[in-house]
């Protein structure tokens, strides 16, 4: 039955905003951060917490630590778009989807197709020299030898990555709230909605259907008309 009414939703609407967060990258086998089984509740080689660990002050004072965890745990070469993916690439050509906003920093959502994508946290595809800004490709940072170095200057390297104690690109912040604002439905999946700022987002929501897809259940699922307790793939791949 949510299904159906979802289906539906989506067929009769032209102005729909999607709002993803782990959830939605994990069918493409990278791991969620908070779940029972999360990289969160790993235990690391370091007496260090993966938060600490992913913070700013630790990128600062423990460099090489932070990369040897950061290549080690952070990136997925080998992960491709999964049916959510390509089923919200296919909506955006189909003039539905206006936007992406995305928690996640896989770049999955481009690499299946989607155009405009509003990272929220950044991407490991981007990486720039903490001196003269030069950018660095996502290859550069996994070849070189413990801490990657600007070839310019010789500067160290950093992922353009929303870390701990970091605060999020207000740009990005908000053209997201514009487009939430503005949108008539907005899809929010594979997130618990308990981080903040991210979390908020949704207050800014005043469409018609806030649709909700998470295997668990969210702080916001009374205010949803439409709720679905299953993974994101499987969801979207079966209405588009």
């Amino acid at each position: 039955m949510s299904l159906d009414k979802l289906r539906k939703v989506i067929k009769e609407s032209n102005n729909i905003v999607f709002f993803g967060g782990a959830g939605v990258s994990t069918e493409s086998k990278i791991p969620d951060f908070r779940s029972a089984s999360g990289l969160y509740n790993e235990k690391t080689k370091m007496n260090y917490s993966p938060e600490k660990i992913l913070s700013h002050s630790f990128f600062m004072d423990h460099t090489k630590e932070f990369y040897d965890f950061y290549k080690s745990k952070m990136i997925y070469t080998d992960a491709k778009p999964n049916d959510a993916h390509l089923a919200l690439a296919e909506l955006e050509k189909m003039g539905k989807l206006k936007a992406v906003i995305t928690q996640n920093i896989d770049g999955l959502h481009q690499s299946a197709g989607s155009k405009e994508v509003l990272e929220l946290h950044g991407s490991v595809h981007r990486n720039y020299c903490t001196k003269c800004r030069k950018f660095f490709s996502l290859d550069y940072v996994i070849k070189s030898e413990e801490v990657p170095r600007c070839d310019d200057c010789g500067n160290i390297i950093k992922p353009d990555v929303v870390l701990y104690e970091e605060s999020l690109d207000m740009g990005i912040l908000y053209k997201s709230i514009d487009y939430i604002q503005k949108c008539q439905v907005l899809i929010v999946a594979g997130t618990s909605l308990t981080v903040y700022p991210a979390a908020g987002l949704i207050s800014y929501f005043n469409g018609k259907d806030l649709i909700l897809i998470n295997k668990s259940k969210t702080p916001y699922d009374k205010l949803a008309g439409i709720v679905i307790n299953d993974s994101v793939g499987k969801t979207l791949g079966s209405v588009i």
